[in-house]
């Protein structure tokens, strides 16, 4: 009898052995490291769904996998395999090969910028991206090997993609937030009256427009506004207020979309 029951007891402890083992390691996501983020999911799960945000756990994965890849990686050459020592790793320190992408490395890494809204040098972003544009010219990668010289390419287009969303205020802000997991929807139709009033209003104003200097007037005006609303949005970011946020972007949008059309009448 007790021979049978040891026998019992090894097989369940057997049995509990492997189940254990076969369960994944990491089975819950902590989040109390991104608490701008729970609290405004938790906000929003709390009230009327709004269709301007977007979260999910992709996002969040790849949230999390940006914030702390770039830190830790060690990107080898593929040419001569020495180790980037410092971020953006473009080109390799030990044999000058142009390097392939990554993906890791977030617009603001690639220009060595705080990641944050407000670009306080102009001056700084644009050296450096005449930098970058010098060192990844297609004459001086030319006589390079046919993988180089598709390297140098798709860094250069990365580069340039870089420099106009970090360049313009309001494509800097939907990419910012973006980079928080935050889902911009430009589309989203604004039902407010007073606003709508506005911009019919200015619409009218730039069609009825008798000549250049007009325009030009009201182009200032508009890019007052637009300058207001991306201050308002850099004061709501900072303090992770992304509905406040959400709201400068979608009025920094309407704004941006007349001084278009002012741009194609001049």
């Amino acid at each position: 009898m007790m021979k049978k029951m040891y026998k019992t007891k090894k097989l369940w402890t057997t049995s509990l052995s492997t189940i254990l083992l076969a369960k994944p390691k990491t089975q819950t996501l902590i989040l109390p490291s991104l608490p701008s983020i729970s609290g405004l999911k938790h906000h929003y799960l709390s009230t009327s769904p709004q269709p301007q945000f977007s979260f999910s756990a992709s996002n969040l994965r790849n949230h999390l996998f940006n914030s702390f890849h770039s830190q830790s990686s060690h990107e080898k050459c593929w040419n001569c395999g020495a180790v980037a020592e410092t971020p953006p790793f473009l080109f390799c320190h030990s044999c000058r090969c142009v390097q392939p992408l990554d993906h890791s490395l977030d617009y603001f890494q690639i220009f060595g910028l705080e990641k944050k809204y407000e670009i306080e040098d102009d001056a700084n972003l644009e050296g450096m991206y005449k930098q970058w544009q010098k060192k990844l010219h297609p004459d001086l990668v030319h006589s390079k090997s046919q993988k180089e010289r598709a390297y140098a390419a798709e860094q250069s287009e990365r580069v340039i993609d870089a420099y106009h969303t970090l360049k313009d205020p309001l494509s800097r802000a939907i990419y910012i937030m973006k980079l928080e997991g935050v889902h911009v929807d430009q589309e989203e139709t604004i039902s407010e009256p007073e606003l709508l009033a506005e911009i019919m209003e200015i619409r009218e104003s730039v069609e009825e427009a008798p000549d250049s200097n007009s325009l030009n007037q009201i182009r200032s005006q508009i890019e007052e506004k637009l300058k207001h609303w991306s201050n308002s949005f850099a004061n709501a970011f900072r303090s992770q207020k992304f509905e406040e946020s959400i709201d400068a972007i979608r009025r920094m949008t309407y704004y941006d979309r007349v001084i278009e059309e002012i741009v194609k009448r001049l």
